[in-house]
């Protein structure tokens, strides 16, 4: 029952704040379309908790430095962006064009400075990328990626892709690596629901002017191994490093090879 009930308040309240979000994306400005999804967030992450019984809690907001960087965060639940955009005040996000299929969405994301990428990755997507991105960095907004660009199972982990580090170093940004065990409660889009506290913890900030493999290494190891330490943690069971998965579109490229 508490997952039929969060699901249906879920598609609910998307879709009454999604439709209010894109009226208020025709008022100039961005104002009135944040304010929206703001309180979209704060209604969804309450849902979260009244009804499917997940806690959200947050360690390491004092580790976050001043001024503008960029969060690269483990993915395992379509409920992390929920749950940290509900940190922030003013959060940019590296999304993929996926949400563009949904009617309207598009219209709001582009309203509140998303920066949407294209899916396939390439060339192109890592232009898109720092074009949007070098807008979100002179407002001074703090932009939220998932390195990995996939859901991944708990447990699981994909190639780290090098966009984020194109924004580290072409932004001269530090990155803040962010660690989740919310796939425990809410795994990927799955339908059921498990209640108990998931955990999300803003890691030490990486400091700018790494090299691209030392970045990612660095990075990779931060985000998984205190993602293993927080599944295990909840879970009670010894900590298990995530196996590497090839992502959809690595099958797909090794099944026409």
């Amino acid at each position: 029952m508490r997952s039929l009930a969060f699901n249906v308040a879920y598609w609910a309240l998307s879709i009454v704040y999604g439709l209010a979000a894109a009226f208020a994306a025709l008022a100039p400005g961005r104002g009135a379309t944040s304010w929206i999804i703001r309180r979209y967030v704060k209604r969804m992450v309450q849902a979260m908790r009244l009804l499917a019984g997940i806690r959200i809690q947050t360690r390491g907001m004092d580790r976050l430095p001043a001024g503008a960087f960029i969060i690269a965060s483990k993915h395992q639940s379509w409920g992390d962006g929920f749950a940290t955009y509900d940190q922030f005040e003013d959060l940019a996000f590296v999304t993929g064009d996926h949400l563009e299929k949904f009617p309207l969405l598009g219209t709001v994301l582009r309203k509140l400075g998303a920066i949407v990428v294209n899916n396939c990755g390439g060339r192109d997507a890592r232009e898109a990328l720092q074009q949007r991105a070098a807008d979100a960095h002179a407002a001074g907004r703090r932009i939220l990626i998932y390195p990995e660009g996939n859901l991944a199972k708990v447990g699981e982990k994909f190639r780290y892709r090098s966009g984020v580090w194109h924004m580290y170093r072409d932004f001269d940004m530090p990155v803040v690596p962010l660690a989740t065990n919310l796939g425990l409660f809410w795994p990927q889009e799955a339908f059921e629901k498990h209640p108990g506290l998931a955990t999300l913890e803003f890691l030490a900030p990486i400091p700018t002017g790494l090299p691209k493999e030392e970045f990612l290494a660095r990075l990779e190891a931060a985000v998984e191994d205190k993602t293993a330490e927080l599944i295990a943690e909840a879970t009670g069971q010894p900590v298990t490093p995530a196996i590497q998965v090839p992502t959809p579109d690595e099958v797909a490229r090794a099944a026409k090879a």
